[in-house]
């Protein structure tokens, strides 16, 4: 933490209220706006009493030092007025590891203070693996997720062989595997961060770098932990009729990811899995998410099963809506000339909003498409975008801003999707809502 920080910046771990926080500045002499702790950190959970090594070094004004002994022996009167204090040792000069205790009903990320920590990657996976409250398991994961990403997207643009490490394996199988977690919870925490959100951490924005790494993180965790993925999917399915409750939502978000991971390894043996889960569905919601994990991919039933669904369901305009999306954020080949095709469908409609945000945007929404090298993405945009100006104005305003962040990526690129812009800027009765 910055030596001339304004405010007090903990982190989920010593959660504490307001008045409690007020009463330990006061006791400091100190004022809530302008004091600061340089270096508080929790080193490690201890599982087995449920308790933090809680660290913490020096407490300070800004530009002003504060005694050691001071900040010392008023925040351990008030952690034993709490009784929550197990121990204390000192680590170093000035430095003092505060062990606490009882800590599950203290935790969480709503606490009005946040602790601020340096963790080690064994730490996170530690955390990821053993911390009793589920946020900060699944904090824990999205921090590891993101900088395995980064380095591995670093990996391939160096030409680097990609490998995935055996701790993300192990730490994933953990989340998994362990009964004791809601299963919504295990469901959203083996999700892997989207393209945009790893895309948003780089300099330089590289959509098929980025696609890259997120493919392989996600064949090789289907691949490692089969079995894992295979049993999920057999504990979860439906056992009577469609309930609409927390329980049964979970457990069919749960069987859902898992099919997902499965059907990617383009496996003869998952593909039958998954149409077999399409076939014996009982409601929509599970037909559907059957039917995303075939068309996730280019095996051989994929048109077939496209086909019977829409049949089943061309009445219902907005599971049609959902189909046309569900086509167009697939990993296939060619998803350009896909869209086109979509665009002369019997119920897809120009004027009408909510076909164009579900196929249009829903293609805006994969980046390695919409993105492509060869500026077909930006091309059929800008096309598009002048066809809708004459219809809804409006609507293209909303399709165009698909191009506003066109500066974060490559030269290439940034040229292709700056020909489009000037395209559609100088196209004659360019609507306002556009402009």
């Amino acid at each position: 933490m910055m030596r001339n920080s304004k405010y007090i910046s903990f982190r989920d771990s010593l959660n504490l209220d307001g008045r409690s926080l007020k009463h330990i500045m006061e006791s400091l002499n100190l004022t809530m706006m302008s004091a600061t702790f340089q270096n508080v950190s929790v080193r490690r959970l201890r599982v087995d009493v449920h308790s933090y090594n809680y660290t913490s070094v020096d407490a300070c004004l800004p530009g002003t030092r504060v005694p050691q002994a001071l900040y010392k022996n008023q925040i351990q009167r008030w952690l034993n007025q709490r009784q929550i204090l197990i121990g204390k040792s000192r680590v170093s000069k000035g430095a003092w590891i505060y062990i606490l205790r009882d800590m599950m009903g203290k935790l969480g990320y709503n606490a009005p203070i946040r602790l601020q920590y340096n963790l080690t990657e064994d730490d996170r996976f530690f955390l990821l693996a053993n911390d009793s409250d589920e946020f900060n398991r699944w904090e824990a994961g999205q921090i590891l997720a993101r900088k395995l990403m980064i380095n591995l997207v670093d990996d391939f643009q160096n030409n680097k062989s990609l490998v995935l490490n055996s701790n993300s394996v192990g730490g994933f199988k953990r989340i998994l595997t362990d009964s004791s977690l809601d299963k919504e919870f295990v469901a959203k925490a083996i999700t892997l961060l989207g393209d945009r959100e790893i895309m948003d951490l780089m300099e330089v924005a590289d959509p098929d770098a980025v696609h890259t790494v997120r493919s392989f993180i996600r064949k090789q965790l289907a691949s490692e932990l089969k079995s894992e993925f295979l049993s999920t999917v057999e504990n979860n399915k439906s056992s009577g009729e469609y309930v609409f409750d927390h329980s049964n939502m979970s457990r069919r978000a749960l069987k859902n990811v898992a099919l997902a991971y499965l059907a990617s390894l383009e496996d003869q043996e998952f593909t039958d899995l998954a149409l077999q889960e399409y076939k014996t569905a009982t409601n929509m919601t599970e037909q559907f998410t059957a039917l995303a994990s075939i068309a996730q991919n280019p095996v051989k039933i994929r048109d077939d099963v496209l086909a019977d669904f829409y049949e089943k369901w061309q009445n219902d305009y907005l599971v049609v809506n959902k189909w046309f999306a569900l086509q167009v954020v697939s990993d296939i080949p060619g998803n350009v000339e896909n869209v086109h095709k979509l665009l002369s469908h019997l119920t897809f409609d120009l004027h009408n909003p909510n076909k164009v945000y579900s196929l249009i945007g829903g293609f805006c929404g994969l980046p390695v498409h919409f993105h492509a090298k060869d500026g077909s993405g930006y091309e059929f945009m800008g096309d598009i975008v002048l066809q809708l100006n004459k219809i809804n104005p409006q609507v293209a305003s909303r399709m165009v801003s698909a191009f506003s962040r066109w500066k974060r990526y490559d030269e290439t690129r940034q040229k292709l999707a700056k020909a489009q812009l000037e395209k559609i800027l100088s196209s004659n009765g360019l609507s306002k809502n556009v402009v």
